[in-house]
């Protein structure tokens, strides 16, 4: 169970088993600002993701988390809310 903080290789693992998307963690971690969209994650596979890491840390996350554009903005709000505690 995640609860204090996503790794790129987590969200990597996510998006195959949420989104059905193979993306390698270190492309992830090299190029952080690469839009979902360019990964191939759309916003239905980020929502899954969304729900995915509500589920592992029983924590709701925030209504924009579906909304990030990049890996890096999508960890910077989950990691930022799963350190507040929601």
């Amino acid at each position: 169970m995640i609860t204090t903080a996503v790794t790129f290789d987590e969200l990597a693992t996510l998006m195959k088993q949420a989104a059905g998307v193979t993306v390698d963690p270190r492309e992830l971690e090299q190029s952080p600002q690469t839009p979902f969209s360019v990964l191939g994650i759309d916003s239905l596979g980020l929502l899954g993701i969304v729900g995915e890491l509500e589920n592992r840390t029983g924590q709701s996350l925030p209504n924009d988390t579906e909304r990030c554009k990049t890996p890096e903005e999508f960890l910077a709000l989950v990691n930022d809310t799963l350190r507040n505690g929601g």
